[in-house]
Order: C-alpha cells, then structure tokens, then sequence
C-alpha cells in the first residue's frame, strides 16, 4: 500500500481483509504521546486496535496477537512504533 495513505486506513483495511469483524476501530493515540520515543511529527506512530471478530474466539492471548501481526504484516507493524490491541 502506498505511504500516502494513513496508516489507520491500511491498518483498517487488512484488519477487515482477513478477518470478518463483529466490530473494529482503529484509533491513532499519536498526540497523546508527543514527546515520547517513537513519536513523529504527523503522528501514525501510536495506535489502538479493538477488534472483535469470530476468528479470534477461543484463541489465547497471544494467538490472538499473532493472528493480529500477521494480518497486518511486516512491513506494515515496522512503520507503527506502538500499538495496543485490544482483541476478543
């Protein structure tokens, strides 16, 4: 996906792609973090993902974390410097 697009949006985006949300938002938290290491000017840096979608059910935390990074890849995880997720 192209740089110009917000990280949000393509966070979003894959979330949906490869799983079928019950509900999702993708909240940059950026600002909150101003002066933090890893924060930018422009923000996208700091992220909170709640996800509930069927195919975490019944998945461990961490399952659900992998299946989560996975989704969004690794090129993608390397361009965030925090993200929290909050999954079910």
């Amino acid at each position: 996906m192209s740089d110009d697009i917000r990280i949000s949006d393509q966070i979003e985006a894959r979330l949906r792609a490869a799983f079928t949300p019950e509900a999702l938002s993708v909240e940059d938290e950026s600002e909150s973090h101003r002066g933090h290491a890893g924060w930018r000017e422009g923000g996208q840096t700091h992220f909170h993902v709640a996800l509930q979608a069927p195919e975490l059910k019944g998945l461990t935390r961490l399952a659900r974390h992998r299946a989560v990074h996975a989704a969004l890849g690794a090129e993608l995880i390397a361009r965030i410097h925090a993200l929290r997720l909050t999954l079910s």
